[in-house]
């Protein structure tokens, strides 16, 4: 069934694709949500939570980036990661009393387990920052993929100020494996377990 519905997604993709010399700009933003759909199907074939579980993740990150949003705006720097209703937060507030209500608002959310509040008290970090720890995060994944020790899928990397974030549902030799691999990464300052076990 699964791959039923990729392939007609592509098929989809194919005919907007076909059809753009003929159509408005609006065509660009539909072949951009099937190209969406195709990838989302992929993500969600390979991962462990089921996908409805994967579809409230994204509901939940979603719900808490508005509501910090509109609460705060440009005042503080939040990234929300929500794998299995358990909720990460990471970045910066100005304030304890921020940071603590910002927990707070995530966690009155409808599905949310719970909240694993790792925000920092300080400015928003700078954008040269913000691209060092996207490096890392790929350069702790493609050391993953490399290593072979398990499915890169099953893990989530989130990087915030050097230090490195690891969720997922895995056993114990997985988060030993993706430990030791994150660790060992040039430029990781600490490695930070948010793991779920099977086993």
């Amino acid at each position: 069934m699964k791959s039923l519905s990729v392939n007609l997604s592509v098929r989809g993709l194919l005919l907007v694709i076909f059809c753009i010399p003929f159509l408005s700009g609006c065509a660009l933003l539909v072949a951009a949500g099937v190209a969406t759909g195709v990838g989302a199907g992929v993500a969600m074939s390979n991962d462990r939570r089921t996908s409805g579980m994967f579809v409230e993740d994204e509901g939940i990150e979603l719900k808490s980036s508005r509501r910090i949003s509109e609460r705060y705006g440009d005042n503080v720097h939040v990234n929300v990661t929500s794998y299995n209703r358990n909720v990460l937060l990471t970045g910066e507030a100005p304030s304890e009393s921020a940071k603590a209500e910002i927990g707070n608002l995530v966690r009155n959310l409808d599905h949310v387990r719970t909240v694993i509040n790792e925000i920092d008290i300080g400015p928003p970090s700078t954008y040269a920052s913000r691209s060092s720890d996207t490096l890392i995060t790929s350069k702790v994944k493609g050391r993953f993929m490399d290593g072979g020790k398990f499915q890169v899928n099953h893990v989530k990397v989130v990087t915030e100020n050097s230090t490195v974030y690891l969720l997922g549902l895995v056993n114990r030799k997985e988060a030993e494996s993706a430990v030791e691999i994150a660790g060992s990464t040039n430029g990781v300052r600490k490695v930070v377990k948010v793991f779920e076990y099977t086993s």
